[in-house]
């Protein structure tokens, strides 16, 4: 009996170090952050972490619209809470004092022309890390990273998120990050400022090849349940019952069980509310594009990807279409909204 009550202490002993080296729970505080890129979700992720920091912290942040400045700056202020708040006259002056710069772009031109306004011979040298929070292609941030790193400006990583813009106002994202394992210590904290969850997928542009690869399919499952939705009314079937149906069998999906693209089946779904809000058709539309750029160069067959770019495409077009959710695909089908 004593054997065994030493040999479990001893294992218990054994594991606890390997506890200890996960990640920490609270987060790094730096001086001085640097944020860029104030849209839809880069506005509710600098509040968020603003709101988290100390008051002896400083968050500098910049946009190209100045009214989306004047409008957080006010928000921040008002709150009477977190750090210091600097509005930045440039996307350099936010960064030349941070030590950690967070940048949520558009598009990857947009990704390599901030960076290289950043990347001056003018820009004091410091360790910085730099978090990319856009949706881009892993190629072109693999570029960005090369350029930072070769201006021995300290380091830059890639974290895509997921939760939109509900998850970015929450504070509830999903950030999938591409960095070094020696790194996600320090970054994770900061992430979490912003996010709930933090899935580190490789090095520097792993977490990008992860969100276009999840994106893809996500593209592809919207239109499946869109068309097997409009499949299933056109035989006659009760569309909840057909939900119900698909939601316990092997159909089963996200734009099946949460995004359902039919009206009244599922009460929260953008489709209850003529497909506004939501993930845009648009975004859809630019991370498939992303995905199959992306594929083009690892060297992967996409069999379905030509088709399902053509549908968002086709479907954008659609004044009745143009500037919803996604799942709009289903009135681009011609699927049945009034059924009830």
């Amino acid at each position: 009996m004593r054997v065994a009550v030493a040999s479990s202490r001893l294992a218990r002993k054994a594991v606890q170090p390997q506890q200890r080296r996960g990640f920490a729970c609270t987060a790094q505080r730096l001086d001085n952050y640097g944020f860029i890129g104030l849209g839809q979700m880069g506005y509710q992720m600098a509040k968020n972490l603003q709101s988290k920091l100390k008051p002896t912290d400083k968050v500098s942040i910049f946009d190209v619209n100045p009214e989306a400045m004047k409008s957080l700056e006010t928000e921040m202020k008002a709150a009477s809470n977190g750090a210091t708040v600097e509005l930045a006259a440039s996307a350099f002056d936010a960064s030349k004092d941070a030590d950690t710069v967070v940048t949520v772009l558009p598009e990857p031109k947009h990704v390599k022309g901030v960076y290289e306004s950043i990347l001056t011979s003018d820009l004091p040298k410091k360790a910085r890390i730099y978090i990319d929070c856009s949706t881009i292609d892993p190629s072109t941030s693999r570029q960005v990273a090369k350029s930072v790193a070769d201006a021995g400006q300290g380091t830059f990583v890639d974290a895509p998120m997921s939760g939109g813009v509900v998850g970015a106002t929450a504070g509830t994202l999903t950030f999938m990050l591409g960095a070094a394992e020696s790194l996600v210590p320090r970054l994770e904290p900061v992430l979490l400022l912003m996010g709930k969850k933090v899935l580190h997928c490789g090095e520097q542009g792993a977490g990008l090849s992860a969100k276009l690869a999840n994106n893809y399919l996500l593209a592809l499952n919207n239109i499946a349940t869109a068309e097997a939705m409009n499949l299933g009314m056109k035989w006659g079937l009760d569309a909840r019952k057909l939900a119900g149906v698909i939601n316990v069998s092997t159909g089963k999906c996200w734009p099946s069980e949460v995004n359902n693209p039919v009206k009244g089946v599922i009460e929260t779904a953008p489709a209850n509310r003529d497909y506004r809000g939501g993930f845009g058709i648009s975004l859809m539309k630019k991370d498939l594009r992303l995905a199959m750029f992306a594929a083009k160069e690892a060297g992967a067959k996409m069999a379905l990807a030509d088709t399902a770019y053509s549908v968002y495409e086709e479907a954008e077009k659609l004044d009745q279409c143009a500037g919803r959710d996604f799942s709009v695909v289903y009135r681009y089908l011609e699927g049945k909204e009034d059924w009830e």
